[in-house]
């Protein structure tokens, strides 16, 4: 029975695997490494189970088996950084987690004209959709009547299907599938169906003189319904960064799209027939609420999600990332408990998700306010920006932990282009909050207290940000309105002590705590 996932067809019967419309030549040993993790997607390998099955027990080096497991990755386009489709679990082993369908048997009929079988023939008429998100970017148009700018349009959708398949929750169709329906008319719920998507993105370019104006939408293939529209205009002065501004901009503003409009699925989704995504969602709109209640309903959501999925890295991030707001809030109950909690899932979402952008900035931004280590917490949003660069979450958290290292210029930058990438994100309260953070620490105290009450007006149970504003008010001089803010902030959390401060927020310079704790002081905190 031949398998299909992403743009390949594995057909074992025949020994072939084709990629796209083309046939990909592997050796034996390959080849049959990657028929075994297919046939045993539902679960992790180890080492010794594929020494066995693929070299019959026989003495294997790890140096052989990691190219060979390599050389499989290049054979169906994925790789060591991407692990789109074939995962490392560390100490475990291997783990085929594509999405899998089986195709019919091939035959006279599902071979093309050019004699090799292709993908959309062989599952025709239609795909099953995969258990999260699933997207195609199609080949815009080109309206301009010039040729010749076929190659910078096409490039603008390559950068995107490569941006949104770094997104470990999106299922990406590859640009070799998408792009077989170049030059075609199409009827998007037809290509939903053929791709097995959900969501589709289609658009065109028009160019007059020295100018070039592209249009893009995003739609809902299941039902024909436009989801987003958007027109990016530049001149071609400099082409290639034109490119990269519109595909960023483009990636940016889907993301968050689709992820909104997965959660209000989710949403209207009856509570028994949730998945670990589904839970995952829902609990990701808690979150994003902020308050004490909202996180207390949201907490145990992810910790479902993760009950059915073992290895599930952005769920034990956003479960540890709740404990953290929970602790920034002066929420926690049992103090001790629920900060070796945070950090043991913290802990998990980094090692689970070293290719998981999501699992990377939250667990990692966690990790410093449980663990205190700043820096290794910045490598780790580092690395998430490197898989995934319009990630705002790994933008704006990226500036807190510059703002608490004290790198306040690269923090209000990283803030900046949090907001840039999301400007009508649901966390733009936390981005705000950064802001107003590093503004305090540079002495710039009414620009503090401009971003604070901004953050307030979404979030008025925002600790740090009502002791930001009790802070800037009283260096400022302005007494009366500190000492209001430090009645709300008493209110808030009755145990934060001006001494304790350290162990609220990790400050690494001296100067900065420093700051805080005459600003608090004034206002009225005790001791």
């Amino acid at each position: 029975m031949p398998f299909v996932f992403a743009d390949c067809l594995l057909d074992p019967d025949r020994r072939e695997l084709f990629r796209g419309n083309g046939v990909i030549a592997t050796g034996p040993q390959v080849f049959d490494l990657l028929v075994y993790l297919v046939e045993n997607r539902e679960r992790v390998v180890s080492r010794d189970n594929l020494i066995g099955a693929v070299w019959d027990g026989r003495i294997v080096s790890e140096s052989t088996l990691a190219s060979h497991i390599n050389a499989v990755r290049r054979a169906v386009g994925d790789s060591g950084a991407e692990q789109r489709l074939i995962r490392t679990i560390a100490r475990k082993g291997f783990r085929f987690v594509g999405e899998v369908r089986e195709a019919p048997a091939p035959d006279a009929t599902t071979f093309s004209a050019s004699g090799i079988l292709t993908v959309d023939e062989a599952v025709a008429p239609a795909l099953t959709l995969p258990d999260k998100p699933s997207f195609a970017a199609l080949p815009f148009l080109n309206l301009s009547g010039d040729p010749e700018q076929d190659y910078f349009i096409d490039g603008v959708v390559e950068d995107i299907i490569s941006a949104l398949s770094r997104i470990r929750w999106l299922f990406v169709i590859a640009r070799n599938s998408s792009f077989t329906y170049k030059g075609r008319a199409v009827d998007v719920k037809q290509v939903g169906r053929n791709l097995g998507v959900r969501y589709v993105l289609e658009g065109s370019m028009r160019k007059a003189a020295n100018r070039v104006r592209i249009t893009g939408q995003l739609i809902d293939a299941t039902t024909g319904a436009h989801i987003w529209a958007e027109r990016f205009e530049g001149t071609l002065d400099d082409i290639f960064e034109l490119q990269d501004q519109i595909s960023a901009s483009i990636v940016g503003v889907i993301a968050r799209q689709l992820e909104r409009v997965e959660i209000e699925r989710a949403k209207r989704k009856p509570t028994g027939s949730l998945d670990a995504y589904d839970y995952y969602l829902r609990g990701r709109a808690t979150l994003n609420r902020g308050t004490r209640e909202a996180i207390a309903e949201g907490l145990p959501l992810f910790y479902k999600a993760i009950e059915l999925d073992r290895d599930f890295a952005s769920a034990y991030a956003m479960a540890g990332w709740c404990h953290f707001w929970r602790k920034v809030n002066g929420w926690m109950i049992d103090r001790p408990r629920e900060i070796a909690e945070g950090t043991r899932l913290a802990r998990l979402a980094v090692e689970l998700g070293m290719d998981d952008a999501v699992a990377l900035t939250r667990g990692g931004h966690a990790l410093a306010h449980f663990a205190g280590d700043i820096d290794g917490s910045i490598a780790l949003v580092d690395r998430a920006l490197a898989l995934d660069p319009n990630l705002a979450a790994a933008w704006f958290l990226g500036g807190f932990l510059r703002t608490e290292r004290g790198d306040l210029d690269d923090a209000i930058e990283y803030f900046t282009r949090a907001m840039r990438f999301s400007p009508l994100d649901p966390e733009m309260f936390r981005m705000q909050a950064g802001m107003a953070l590093a503004h305090l620490f540079a002495g710039r105290y009414d620009a503090a207290l401009s971003w604070a009450e901004k953050a307030y007006r979404d979030l008025p149970s925002f600790l740090m940000v009502v002791a930001i504003i009790a802070a800037s008010h009283a260096l400022a001089g302005r007494t009366d309105e500190a000492e209001r803010a430090m009645i709300h902030l008493r209110q808030l959390d009755p145990t934060l002590r001006v001494s304790s401060l350290a162990l609220w927020l990790p400050m690494n310079r001296p100067d900065d705590l420093a700051t805080f704790a005459e600003g608090l002081r004034r206002a009225g905190l005790p001791e």
